[in-house]
């Protein structure tokens, strides 16, 4: 299933738009090296169509792939994007099926290719609502792809960022309940560290498709200091040259984080 809605492997012909733009006007150091994306507006993009909200759905995981290949062409360290808040659990229960079964297909056909390209694929949010298959192919693709050194493809299934955050702040009251810290021990990075992205630097640019201007939930304590980038593209229409759009724009602002700029 998951490889008729992205294609093929690497032999396979590639839509116009797969590739880095060969214009991309940003030195390697001024890259953002962690990117985060609210894919949002399948369901909008399949209204406009004439088509069914799993239509937009299936449209939307081949831009990601696409967005995926791209990103890593470009030199960028991290991805994360939105696939399933927690949420989205409210949804009708024929869509939420169908998006759940589109994860565990593509657990199932399509991490073969990216591990051949070098990704390494994470997923943060909560597992304790999935099932036991679908959980077990989640530990499969991290653990075939740990070893990878290109990009780090972080998948939030099941995220919400406020559950997170009491998330990590109940294992560090239980860690100075059990006399592992000290009040005073507890700092940022310490706090930083126990967060499903534990190890990846914070977000530098978020990107919002489909024109709401709101951050839903996504990535509040690592999106502190991110540039925002909201687009009235459609998610399925995003392209690796809007991509490129809003790494330039990125690399166009002053970041200052509180303090100020050399005269």
């Amino acid at each position: 299933m998951w490889r008729k809605i992205f294609g093929g492997g690497k032999s396979a012909p590639t839509p116009d738009g797969d590739h880095l733009p060969s214009n991309l006007a940003v030195d390697h150091a001024a890259l953002p090296r962690h990117i985060a994306i609210v894919m949002d507006g399948n369901g909008r993009w399949a209204k406009a169509q004439g088509r069914s909200r799993s239509a937009g759905h299936e449209a939307g995981a081949r831009t990601l792939k696409r967005i995926v290949r791209a990103a890593s062409d470009m030199g960028i360290e991290v991805l994360t994007a939105y696939a399933f808040s927690t949420e989205n659990w409210k949804r009708p229960q024929r869509e939420v099926d169908f998006l759940l079964n589109l994860f565990d297909s593509f657990l199932e056909k399509e991490i073969a290719e990216m591990h051949a390209e070098n990704v390494r694929m994470s997923f943060i949010g909560r597992r304790d609502r999935f099932t036991e298959r679908f959980l077990r192919r989640m530990e499969e693709a991290e653990a075939r792809t740990a070893q990878n050194t290109g990009i780090h493809f972080n998948l939030a299934a099941n995220y919400g960022s406020q559950d997170e955050i009491v998330r990590a702040v109940r294992t560090i009251a239980a860690r100075a309940a059990a006399g592992e810290i000290a009040p005073e021990e507890i700092e940022e990075e310490l706090f930083s560290n126990v967060l499903d992205t534990a190890g990846d630097p914070p977000v530098d640019l978020f990107i919002r498709t489909s024109g709401d201007l709101r951050l839903s939930n996504f990535l509040l304590w690592q999106s502190a200091y991110a540039e925002l980038y909201f687009t009235d593209t459609h998610w399925p229409d995003f392209t690796p040259e809007e991509l490129a759009r809003a790494i330039e724009d990125f690399a166009g602002r002053s970041r200052r984080f509180g303090g100020l700029t050399e005269e």
